[in-house]
């Protein structure tokens, strides 16, 4: 006893999304993955590492960007087995720099999602990678989300842990968006915090974003802390977080991400 309207503009979306689901687990069974890396800056403009991002190669040519395929990977779960691929590929990255002396002290970033971080299987699969490609684990490091500390913190603790005690880093990303950083950092090991590029890129008309990315960095040094500010794009962004005391920094004035292929030369 139902009257249902038939609606093309929704149907075009759920043949859309049934369509891009099919390309993930092609791209999954093929190979269809690779890896952008964009480089990590100091203050004095070396590259001392990168963020490892992941990109989707359609099997009918050019790319589907992340923002298109990660949030029906995350739906649909395949977000599990591109995690694995993600961390597997990063320490096969990892071990080819570190066979260089120009490189051999480059870390490597890598996301990982709230459902990839909580498999029960999950810091094993880390070990292996490090073990199947003989990594110094010191140069891979691991970005979480607050997303991924929301619920049980004493079990997100006891994982954190469990991976630093492989001897891998870890950074919370984006920090400064969410609501209870601070108290998330009083009890998660982190090593590094990454400044969101919102802010930075409003810190230079809006007094309150620079006012807050001076009060993360006052807070990251005393905690000891390392720091990243990321979105940089211009000189002026640059010299501004400079002169605010940050030490590290990511964004397109310093490199987009590009395929290890168009990797800068040591």
């Amino acid at each position: 006893n139902t009257i249902r309207f038939f609606s093309e503009a929704m149907q075009a979306v759920v043949d859309a999304r049934a369509e891009l689901e099919l390309r993930l687990r092609a791209a999954i069974a093929e190979d269809g993955f690779r890896l952008f890396y964009q480089p990590q800056m100091d203050r004095d403009g070396r590259i001392i590492g990168a963020e490892a991002l992941i990109r989707c190669i359609d099997p009918q040519g050019g790319m589907i960007p992340p923002v298109r395929f990660i949030p029906l990977a995350e739906e649909t779960g395949l977000i599990v087995p591109i995690g694995e691929w993600v961390i597997d590929a990063a320490c096969a990255q990892l071990h080819l720099w570190q066979q260089q002396a120009g490189t051999a002290k480059l870390t490597l970033s890598i996301n990982v999602s709230a459902r990839n971080f909580h498999q029960p299987d999950f810091v094993a699969r880390v070990r292996t990678a490090l073990e199947r490609h003989r990594v110094r684990p010191e140069g891979l490091k691991i970005e979480l989300t607050e997303s991924v500390v929301v619920g049980d913190i004493e079990a997100t603790v006891l994982r954190m842990q469990q991976i630093k005690a492989l001897g891998v880093k870890f950074a919370l990303d984006d920090f400064g968006t969410g609501y209870s950083s601070l108290s998330y950092l009083k009890r998660l090991p982190f090593d590094q915090l990454k400044i969101d590029q919102f802010f930075v890129r409003d810190m230079a008309q809006n007094h309150s974003s620079e006012a807050i990315v001076r009060a993360i960095l006052a807070i990251s040094h005393s905690l000891e802390l390392e720091v990243v500010a990321e979105g940089v794009e211009t000189q002026a962004e640059y010299e501004l977080l400079l002169a605010r005391g940050c030490e590290m920094f990511q964004g397109y004035l310093f490199g987009k991400p590009v395929p290890i292929e168009e990797w800068p030369a040591p």
